[in-house]
């Protein structure tokens, strides 16, 4: 230990990273007001604000004395324990992203994306791109100047910089190989299961409208069901679904639309897939980078695990058939399990991701993740994203938008300065299927359970497979441990198979 330290380096950067940490929840938390109840007055507030913060936060990591506890706590590595050593590597990986970007620029970047997002928010219903195109071409261009920075400092591509800020240690070599497989198997894969389909009686629709209040009430139970505790969440609406808040004080929002309970209501399960992995991270480690979620990836399979794996299966479908005709009229025929599955797994080439079937899913986020990888690379001008996005769904999805609503102003990521992020969707949905299946053959009365309405079993394993290590190791590393196998696409094309093909 050098003169001067009477607490280890190690230690002096727990708290550092906790402050760290601490700053992360206000954000949150503001982010979630932001969406879910902040009034259009308050935005340029609301981005002085997130950007104070922001700043805050990056003068923390990028200090000087950060820069030396990481050199001495290194060399004081022998002292640490296995989880000590995790958060040491993650402490720095965290350092070496901020220490990249200059704070004007996180400032700037910031404070553009807050703007854009607002922008977005009148220009989507209104289906104006023009609207939105200049502060999202700055949102772009300072995107483009971080993620210049942070692949010098990583010495790897732009757009790997970008990803390595939600899935670590991902890159874009690895998501092209699974994306050419999946871009091969869906286009024979589809039409075999739209023939099948056809061939299949239509499903019985029930009749709305489905009251808003009911969806709610309905949404809250499912929840409970899941083991959302409300005494450390609250749900509520907003324009696009999303979890937020932190782990002991989670926020979840939706969308209802009175005319259509299926969105909400998979979208409320989808979110609290997300919200049970926030809960079953590893409370020791609370502030801590070890202590966080893994990376969007292993997030997006939890939120997938539960609404695909889980509550689109048979098993569910007949424990939600009675809670359905309790809550909404219709002929009894409606609610049997068979038309559920029929209603829940329809396969239809759409334009909104976020209604997407599990099928046409993985074509949106391929969509998503050319567009914005050929954007950052500057491959393509953002004048040219309405056409390449309509030109890209004609070739995917065989459907062109008619206008900007229903295409490149549907997602807020881009325009609230998430790049990077798409690719993690679709591999979260094939990690799901491969932890699910995993999950069966291990616990052989998880479906059977389900059935019941208990899933206590399930989340049981993701607790003790999963949620339990936080950041301990990688992706792969994790996946590897649970399963016994590192990422198989295979699994992922077998489970939709069995689903939708019956074989």
């Amino acid at each position: 230990m050098r003169k001067g330290y009477s607490v280890s380096a190690y230690q002096q950067l727990q708290q550092r990273f906790k402050r760290h940490g601490c700053l992360d929840d206000v954000l949150a938390v503001l982010n979630w007001d932001t969406a879910a109840n902040m009034p259009a007055g308050g935005a340029e507030v609301r981005s002085e604000q997130s950007a104070e913060l922001e700043v805050m936060q990056h003068e923390l990591l990028t200090a000087q004395e950060t820069g030396e506890l990481l050199i001495q706590a290194k060399e004081e590595c022998g002292q640490l324990d296995a989880w000590q050593a995790a958060n040491l590597y993650e402490m720095e990986r965290l350092w070496r992203h901020a220490t990249a970007v200059p704070a004007d620029l996180v400032d700037a970047l910031s404070r553009a994306a807050q703007r854009c997002e607002m922008i977005w928010r009148d220009a989507r219903p209104a289906s104006d791109f023009a609207q939105t195109q200049p502060a999202l071409q700055e949102v772009l261009d300072l995107t483009r100047k971080s993620a210049q920075a942070k692949a010098e400092a990583l010495d790897c591509s732009l757009y790997d910089a970008l990803l390595d800020q939600y899935e670590p240690g991902g890159s874009s070599a690895e998501v092209d190989a699974i994306f050419q497989d999946l871009a091969g198997f869906l286009p024979d894969f589809l039409p075999q299961v739209l023939e099948r389909q056809a061939r299949q009686p239509e499903p019985a629709l029930p009749a709305g409208p489905f009251p808003l209040d009911r969806q709610e009430a309905l949404g809250r139970r499912l929840m409970q069901q899941v083991g959302f505790d409300f005494g450390h969440g609250r749900l509520d609406s907003s324009l696009h679904p999303f979890c937020g808040g932190v782990p002991d004080d989670i926020r979840l929002t939706t969308r209802y639309d009175e005319n259509d309970f299926v969105s909400s209501l998979m979208g409320i399960l989808h979110e609290t897939g997300h919200a049970m992995y926030e809960r079953g991270l590893p409370a020791d480690w609370r502030h801590q980078p070890v202590g966080m979620a893994r990376g969007m990836a292993l997030h997006e399979s939890q939120s997938l695990m539960i609404e695909m794996q889980a509550c689109r299966s048979d098993a569910f479908l007949s424990f939600l058939g009675p809670l359905l005709a309790e809550t909404f009229p219709g002929p009894s025929e409606v609610w049997q399990t068979g038309n559920l599955a029929r209603i829940y797994r329809k396969v239809e080439p759409g334009f909104i991701r976020v209604d997407a079937d599990e099928v046409t899913y993985p074509a949106h986020v391929i969509l998503r993740y050319r567009l914005e990888k050929a954007l950052i690379e500057g491959d393509m001008q953002l004048a040219d994203l309405p056409a390449a996005w309509n030109d890209g769904m004609k070739e995917l999805l065989g459907i062109t938008p008619p206008e900007d609503r229903l295409g490149c102003l549907q997602d807020i990521h881009w325009y609230a300065g998430a790049w990077g992020y798409f690719p993690t969707y679709t591999l979260g949905a094939m990690i799901a299927a491969q932890l699910f299946d995993t999950a069966r053959k291990q616990v052989p009365d998880v479906e059977q359970r389900l059935g019941q309405g208990d899933f206590a079993p399930l989340m049981g394993w993701l607790r003790q497979n999963v949620h339990a290590w936080g950041s301990f190791m990688e992706t792969g590393a994790l996946l590897e441990k649970a399963t016994g196998r590192s990422l198989d696409p295979e699994t992922f094309k077998t489970h939709l198979r069995q689903r939708y093909l019956g074989g």
